[in-house]
């Protein structure tokens, strides 16, 4: 049986009610609570100033030798030896390790130098308190980072934020064959100030940005489909987009198999007094929202016929990606939805349903929001999803 999926489902505003309810909890927490949760963080910044600092003045110390040894007479040999040696502190804490996979992310080779926009390093600055212990706690989890559809369960799969974190999710193909794959299952989605007819104003001028900044800043190699699967006979139909988007897809995945990331991109659709919007690097940009089909319902329970493989690698993969933002973004993601179909999310373990901003906002922070995403998507797909 195959999987369909009514208007009624890409319809729902998100329940954005429930969304607020759940940071009304984290605002309601006591002052004796958020003073500890403030201690936390203040002694967790400190830490990671100081080891940027030390980072630095060995950097500024070796480069200073390297200038010093170019004008000697030092040997050959001596010469290649310094000129191979390597910055290693196996000692070093983990923030050490996040500070230079920030630097190596801003100094790849695989970065041009004129093509697009280059931030500046990003330093951790969480707001919630991401210890383990409080990451444990499945109220704090749920009210912090996940938002459960009324059609659904939460308790029908397993939320686990230590096992999220320790999922691998580095890639086994190098960029000589495709990588990621992006669709779009509704292309036909606006923004605010959309002009008719300009695919670059729709959600798949937004994948072209996305598609560019992972091949050209991270060095991906990208499949960005641009089919239009929610348009039957010219006309505007969403009630099997899905169903078609996977039979189309499954064909490319069968042949590009080294494809590991399939992200199906979207924009939310909420109420029109309503705006999604942040500020990161100085720029106005849209919020984001992570999807999770769970292939059940309250009415049906497991449902048999939407079977998928990969449902605690999914939740896995959209945690981390989530878990990165609170890090570096905390302002950026809006949670992670828990719904009770699937969504084409048995694909690949690392398949994402991903919604961009909505339709109140303007093309121009959409596609700035896809700055900071990719940022997190490359720091999973590099084997930093814990931090």
């Amino acid at each position: 049986m195959r999987e369909i999926v009514h208007n009624v489902y890409r319809q729902f505003p998100f329940y954005y009610f429930t969304e607020e309810k759940a940071q009304e909890t984290w605002m309601e927490m006591d002052g004796e609570t958020l003073a500890e949760i403030g201690k936390r963080n203040g002694a967790y910044l400190e830490e990671v100033a100081e080891n940027e600092r030390n980072l630095r003045e060995e950097n500024a110390k070796k480069s200073k030798e390297a200038n010093l040894e170019k004008n000697s007479s030092v040997s050959e040999e001596s010469k290649k030896i310094n000129n191979t040696d390597k910055i290693e502190n196996k000692d070093n804490s983990e923030m050490l390790e996040i500070i230079e996979n920030s630097e190596n992310h801003l100094n790849s080779e695989t970065q041009p130098a004129n093509t697009l926009p280059q931030s500046n390093i990003v330093l951790p600055h969480p707001i919630l308190d991401l210890s383990r212990d409080k990451l444990s706690d499945y109220d704090y989890l749920m009210n912090n980072f996940y938002i459960v559809d009324e059609n659904t369960d939460a308790s029908a799969v397993k939320i686990n934020a230590a096992e999220f974190l320790a999922e691998d999710f580095s890639l086994s193909h190098g960029p000589l064959e495709p990588q990621i794959l992006i669709y779009h299952s509704h292309s036909q989605e606006t923004f605010s100030d959309s002009r008719e007819g300009e695919e670059e104003d729709t959600i798949v001028g937004v994948g072209n940005y996305l598609t560019s900044l992972l091949s050209e800043k991270y060095g991906y190699q990208v499949i960005h489909i641009k089919e239009a699967f929610d348009m039957m006979s010219g006309e505007l139909d969403r009630n099997k987009a899905y169903n078609y988007a996977c039979d189309y897809v499954e064909k490319v995945l069968e042949e590009n198999p080294s494809v590991e990331v399939v992200i199906d991109l979207h924009r939310d659709g909420i109420d029109e007094d309503r705006r999604l919007v942040t500020e990161i690097n100085g720029k106005d940009t849209a919020q984001i929202l992570f999807y999770n089909g769970l292939s059940y319902t309250n009415d049906q329970g497991k449902v048999s016929y939407l079977p998928n493989p990969y449902i605690q690698d999914n939740l896995a993969f959209s945690f981390q990606l989530e878990y990165q933002a609170a890090l570096y973004y905390p302002d950026f993601y809006r949670g992670i939805y828990l719904a009770g179909l699937r969504y084409n999310l048995h694909l690949r373990k690392r398949a994402l349903l991903l919604e961009a901003g909505a339709q109140t906002n303007t093309v121009q922070e959409v596609k700035n929001a896809m700055e900071p995403f990719a940022d997190i998507l490359n720091r999973v797909l590099k084997g930093c999803g814990t931090g």
